[in-house]
């Protein structure tokens, strides 16, 4: 053999085991299930309360890591979700409300994207972006399911009642609702059993069921799967079956502190007492109360049914262990503490999140108290899935935890409120809240889970509070484009966004 012909040979032979490397390298990419639910509080079993039967995430805890200390990184679904899928806080983006991230932010890359420019095959469905018309991030899906072909050419609305989902009978169902004047569909405080035959026609029910489709198939890529449920996010429809799991005598209401607010800054108790007192007061006069937290623990076992029917689809799948699972819920839900009902708020109540992680290289059957934030969902998957990475991503990677649950120095998370600087930094012993005014909240939450006593005026506590608010941002973004100065423009089954003329 020549020199020319044995160079050949050996390039060759180098290039066929280079590629063989590559394509090894490629195989041991874990494959990834994120698991998203919609204002799910902290009431499950793996974090250590009864109130909700959550056998499937008790499960998954079993599993892998929970984190008992974690946080959503925005204040109700479009800010949290936003955060999470651009891995920036609303500090960097400008999206602390409403906007559509995506409108202002083209540059950025959303994790799904991350994940297809990796050599993954992307699949998505349900409640992963805001819900409204217009919001969903098309771009990077290899796949997204929605459950009527309808909905892609009104925008991709990702509701769970509309578009021939099942309604209660009568309808609106809560007498919250009955007695609700201006009733116009709207789902909150809406609350009712639907017949137990009827659960396959639940918009989450469709959307685990195409999910685990997806776990059924063949791969020859690695693959992101993400499925985002509704529940237990108003309306409070879930069958028969899971209400019946609480009886009405068996439900205790959270503990409330009747003066509560008394030490509360003035933005705060300008901003929410007045509409949300309403409804609190209104939930006593009509002696429904237990009645409609019933409804949300029923949301909270059905979506609990069908992670389990994911679960299984995984352990009877070839990817049972080369997957990574990461169940989140965009922010936690407060019922009657402060007199409040919802979200939209910097304490514990909306801020403290589930966040269950399991796979390879993680874990299983731990519990964590290392202070983490939903934003760190993108940069932790860009380190264990080997993704290229951003420049701007904030958050961090969890990884080390994942090794050390219990050896980790503890953080202070950034939360932003709905306006720029306003804010709270949370750690596992302090939540301290600024406010745009100037005024301020302070919790020992080591002493005081419940945060009822603001030690913020107390001077003994000024170097706490002036550590604390060194650590947010120097300099917060303007708020980005309001989505009431924007058009959606629909093109067959696409739509964009313009700014009204």
């Amino acid at each position: 053999m020549n020199l020319r012909y044995l160079l050949i040979f050996t390039i060759a032979l180098l290039a066929g085991i280079i590629g063989q490397v590559a394509q090894c390298a490629a195989a041991k990419q874990p494959n990834v299930i994120l698991i998203a639910t919609d204002d799910l509080n902290d009431w499950i079993e793996p974090l250590g309360y009864s109130a909700a039967k959550t056998p499937n995430l008790d499960r998954l805890g079993r599993m892998g890591m929970t984190f008992a200390n974690a946080h959503t990184a925005g204040i109700y679904c479009a800010p949290s979700r936003s955060a999470i899928f651009t891995g920036r806080y609303a500090s960097t983006t400008g999206c602390y409300s409403s906007e559509v991230y995506y409108y202002d932010h083209p540059e950025i890359r959303p994790l799904q994207q991350a994940f297809k420019d990796g050599g993954y095959r992307t699949f998505g469905t349900g409640k992963l972006f805001h819900h409204p018309a217009g919001y969903i991030d098309l771009r990077g899906w290899d796949d997204f399911h929605v459950r009527n072909a309808d909905q892609k050419k009104t925008g991709w609305p990702m509701d769970s009642w509309e578009y021939d989902a099942p309604l209660p009978n009568p309808y609106p169902h809560s007498p919250f609702n009955q007695a609700n004047e201006k009733w116009a569909g709207k789902p909150f405080m809406e609350v009712g059993p639907l017949p137990n035959d009827r659960e396959e026609e639940m918009a989450d029910t469709m959307r685990a069921n195409w999910a685990c489709s997806v776990l059924k198939q063949k791969h020859d890529r690695p693959f992101f799967l993400a499925m985002g449920m509704y529940a237990p996010h108003f309306p409070n429809y879930a069958p028969q079956k899971y209400f019946d799991l609480y009886p009405i005598e068996s439900i205790q209401r959270p503990v409330w502190k009747e003066d509560d607010l008394d030490d509360v800054p003035a933005i705060m108790r300008n901003k929410h007492v007045a509409r949300k007192k309403a409804i609190h007061d209104k939930l006593l006069e009509l002696g429904i109360v237990e009645s409609t937290l019933q409804g949300y623990l029923a949301c909270i076992s059905y979506a609990d049914a069908m992670i389990g029917r994911l679960l299984d689809a995984l352990e009877a799948s070839e990817y049972r262990n080369n997957t990574i699972v990461v169940f989140w819920s965009d922010h936690g839900y407060t019922h009657g503490q402060k007199g409040h009902w919802g979200k939209h708020t910097l304490w514990e109540c909306t801020s403290h999140v589930p966040f269950i992680w399991s796979g390879p290289g993680i874990a299983a059957g731990k519990t964590t108290n290392a202070t983490a934030s939903l934003v760190d969902i993108y940069p932790t998957l860009v380190d264990r899935c080997g993704l290229s990475s951003d420049s701007g991503l904030e958050g961090m990677s969890l990884s080390q935890i994942f090794k050390n649950p219990q050896k980790v120095s503890d953080r202070s998370v950034l939360l932003p409120y709905d306006v720029p600087d306003s804010f709270a930094m949370i750690s596992r012993k302090w939540r301290y809240i600024h406010y745009k005014d100037g005024s301020e909240e302070l919790y020992d939450l080591t002493k005081d889970k419940n945060e009822w006593h603001n030690l913020a005026s107390n001077s003994k506590y000024d170097p706490v509070k002036k550590r604390l608010k060194a650590l947010a941002p120097k300099n917060f973004a303007p708020s980005a484009t309001p989505k009431s100065k924007l058009d959606m423009i629909i093109k067959g089954e696409s739509f964009s966004w313009e700014l009204k003329k």
